[in-house]
């Protein structure tokens, strides 16, 4: 187990890195997906009861990240922010303050689903926006995982976990990156944003992810 596993998809070496995110190193890129930034506070102007501090967790976890590589471009495949609510002035603060941190590094948004309802982040967070898919051969970058026949496709939306099964029917569930021949779905990397279970495919490799560590599962139970 490690902090990084390196794979070669599509011919291109990626990390995989446990703090839930991929780094492309020959083109110096980080990619993270469903960051779901403000959920906790849209949550509690409903009146519910959930946890302070998700956003900061997010963007320290994205500070570690950035210290650790050479990044010339951040990537959020969709789901930047999570809804309307989201915009609240502690969560837009922190984010803007912690953009000022990296100004000289470039920011894209590919909108997801929850960034059409939630709306686009402000302009002075300097975040460049796009559509699906962003073509960066051999890759087509989405948030939704629609497959192609052209391009390995890298996307975000479902938010995968795998669960490990042991004696004495102990069970673990934990995030992973999906990854199959033709299609890579990161977890989640927002710190309040749930899983569901990966659907396996004939040519799924799970990589199973906890705290600092990232690890391939054996003995997968494939569809067949």
């Amino acid at each position: 187990m490690s902090e990084a596993l390196a794979l070669e998809i599509a011919g291109a070496r990626l990390l995989l890195l446990a703090e839930k995110a991929i780094y492309w190193p020959a083109q110096k890129l980080l990619f993270v997906a469903d960051a779901h930034f403000g959920k906790a506070a849209a949550y509690r102007a409903l009146g519910q009861p959930v946890p302070h501090g998700t956003t900061s967790d997010n963007l320290n976890r994205l500070d570690t990240l950035l210290e650790r590589y050479d990044v010339s471009a951040l990537i959020f495949l969709g789901d930047f922010l999570h809804a309307p609510k989201s915009h609240a002035p502690e969560t837009l603060k922190a984010i803007q303050d912690w953009r000022h941190k990296h100004a000289a590094m470039e920011c894209i948004l590919i909108r997801g689903n929850h960034d059409l309802r939630a709306g686009d982040p402000p302009k002075e967070l300097a975040i460049q926006l796009v559509d699906e898919p962003l073509l960066i051969e051999p890759f087509a970058f989405r948030h939704m995982p629609i497959a192609s026949d052209n391009f390995h496709v890298i996307a975000g939306h479902l938010h995968p976990s795998f669960t490990l099964s042991g004696k004495g029917k102990q069970k673990l569930r934990l995030p992973c990156f999906h990854v199959t021949d033709n299609l890579t779905v990161l977890p989640a990397f927002g710190a309040f944003t749930g899983s569901h279970p990966a659907q396996l495919k004939p040519s799924s490799r799970i990589f199973m992810v906890e705290e600092n560590r990232i690890w391939e599962a054996k003995g997968l139970n494939r569809a067949t």
